[in-house]
């Protein structure tokens, strides 16, 4: 087809959009020469984001439809730790791996010294994330890292867009940024959770040898997921290459980039207006707090913190050290980690003195996440200053210990406690970390135990004391304390 009539392709494609479905057969008629339905079809795919189009299964196109979600989508569900929104990585996405493992090392690739080097290979990216240290991305790096973290990233990703999907902040038409996309499994864990009717230009930025691996797994995606894959790296790349973008990713990445600060709040002038960043990490001590020294450093030059470490009051920031993390159910257990974890051993140095095959070293089932959500805005999850004069201020505990106070605090995890309930809070002004321990459960204190990670929760005559061990503050809740949620 040449350049005329594609553009006659496009001229009728939106003059007949608002009247009926576009059906390439009827459009090939209007075009000087008819040319085959089959090229007209595929003008309308390539410029479907540009006339905000989705095709349908009988090959028409018809607009997006603006509007609220649908409420049958996961997104909608209840976020407690006890609900699984996500309960395995779908076997078609096992099965692509599957096929790159066989083109690549054969079909027995789990035995032998094939499967040797993946296990070598996965201890060592493992160990290297363990030490902060950086990782260099190879075919059999990226095919490890499919196996190893695809299920749980995969799964990741919608529990945070669960959140956004709540405050109604994913649009019909969704354009999407994400930088370090790795092997695709916030790419796959996104298209899976939005609704039908959903029209998305996502744009991975990924350099290394895992790009590859996510083209792959990338041609699976549906008809209405518009895939770009930029081969750059983050900190050369032009923000603006995807245009303004509703949804920017930052998913397992920060810690791999000298400059992780500089570099997202350099994307940040992508975002289209209401758009959100995404920041996850692991939920290990030194990826986990990075995300946080990151978060802060981001805020300084002007971004907000949506969620989930609410700043509540203003002009404060936090200087704890903030190891907060959230922990969803785990998965099943991924049929790839399975055969790699038992494959027969090709030597006996593949097993470490202490291991054995079958124990589970290979299998990654947990769903256990740092994130940050950040917008340019100013805008807040919960818009809410508490009173100075009815409650303290977190920066100020120091003066109140063994007395009983207010105050307002963000649920920062979820139990960490061997014994009494424990839980990490914060009110953005700290700077120390807080915990507040449950000693006696009552009725009017139980919220503690309830309210999700990430609620704001009203202490009402909280004992604080100084914990020696720990270097923080205990913030006891007994029978004389009253917790209650802060609505919005």
């Amino acid at each position: 087809m040449n350049g005329q009539q594609r553009q006659e392709v496009l001229d009728n494609a939106r003059y007949l959009r608002q009247v009926r479905p576009l059906d390439p057969e009827e459009i090939a008629d209007y075009v000087e020469g008819q040319p085959h339905p089959a090229a007209v079809r595929q003008v309308l795919r390539e410029h479907a984001v540009e006339l905000s189009l989705l095709e349908r299964e009988d090959d028409t196109f018809v607009p997006v439809e603006e509007g609220e979600r649908g409420q049958d989508n996961r997104g909608h569900q209840g976020s407690g730790e006890g609900d699984r929104l996500v309960g395995a990585l779908p076997e078609r996405y096992g099965r692509q791996v599957a096929d790159l493992l066989v083109d690549e090392l054969g079909a027995g690739w789990p035995d032998g010294d094939s499967g040797d080097r993946l296990r070598e290979r996965v201890r060592a990216f493992k160990s290297s994330y363990l030490h902060d240290e950086p990782v260099e991305y190879d075919r059999l790096t990226a095919l490890g890292y499919a196996i190893y973290h695809l299920p749980a990233y995969y799964a990741t990703v919608q529990y945070v867009l669960a959140e956004l999907a709540a405050d109604d902040l994913l649009s019909a038409e969704l354009r999407v940024l994400d930088v370090g996309a790795g092997v695709g499994g916030p790419a796959l864990g996104l298209q899976d959770f939005l609704p039908e009717g959903t029209l998305v230009d996502y744009h991975a930025v990924e350099p290394s040898a895992a790009a590859d691996v996510l083209r792959q797994l990338l041609d699976g995606t549906g008809r209405n997921f518009h895939t770009t894959v930029h081969r750059d790296r983050a900190e050369t790349l032009d923000p603006g290459c995807a245009g303004a973008v509703d949804l920017l990713l930052f998913a397992n990445v920060l810690s791999e980039l000298d400059d992780a600060a500089g570099t997202l709040t350099r994307y940040l002038d992508a975002l289209a207006e209401g758009g959100t960043a995404v920041a996850l990490a692991p939920a290990d001590r030194e990826t986990a707090i990075h995300l946080r020294d990151v978060e802060r450093a981001v805020e300084a030059t002007g971004a907000s913190v949506y969620a989930p470490t609410l700043r509540l009051w203003p002009g404060e920031q936090p200087a704890g050290e903030c190891w907060s993390f959230d922990r969803r159910p785990d998965l099943d257990r991924p049929a790839l980690q399975r055969r790699l974890d038992e494959g027969d051993r090709g030597t006996a140095a593949d097993t470490p003195s202490g291991r054995s095959p079958g124990d589970g070293e290979f299998v990654n089932v947990d769903v256990q996440y740092a994130y940050s959500l950040l917008r340019v805005d100013g805008r807040e999850r919960v818009s809410f200053t508490p009173d100075p004069d009815r409650v303290a201020r977190m920066a100020d505990t120091e003066t109140h210990v063994t007395d009983r106070v207010d105050c307002v605090g963000v649920k920062l995890s979820r139990d960490l406690g061997s014994g009494n309930p424990l839980f990490l809070v914060g009110d953005g002004s700290e700077r120390v970390d807080h915990f507040a321990v449950l000693t006696e459960s009552t009725t009017l204190n139980r919220t503690l135990e309830t309210a999700d990670y990430g609620a704001v929760l009203w202490f009402e005559n909280v004992l604080v004391l100084w914990n020696d061990d720990e270097g923080a503050y205990n913030l006891v809740a007994d029978s004389q304390t009253v917790i209650d949620p802060v609505t919005r």
